[in-house]
């Protein structure tokens, strides 16, 4: 069943490629969407896919690559929007 969440990931993930990291974990998943630096210093998250992959998705957020450290995600389920793009880190 298709799903998808929109997410605001909080902490030090900014300049420890997180961005990098979440879109090769998004791709190795299956899973569609984006993800991009905010100003305040925060990175938005947005998946759809299968809802294994996106659940296995949402945990690997809660802690990020190595560097990062994530201190909390503020996540949304939300209706898939048919987006098949391969999964992208926008600007």
């Amino acid at each position: 069943m298709k799903r998808a969440f929109h997410a605001i990931v909080h902490g030090r993930v900014q300049g420890v490629s997180f961005r990098y990291y979440t879109q090769e974990t998004a791709e190795h998943l299956g899973l569609s969407g984006f993800v991009r630096n905010l100003a305040d210093g925060t990175v938005e998250v947005s998946a759809e896919g299968e809802e294994t992959s996106l659940s296995n998705f949402a945990n690997w957020l809660e802690r990020g690559p190595s560097y990062a450290r994530v201190e909390r995600v503020d996540l949304t389920w939300t209706e898939p929007q048919g987006d098949d793009k391969p999964f992208r880190i926008t600007y």
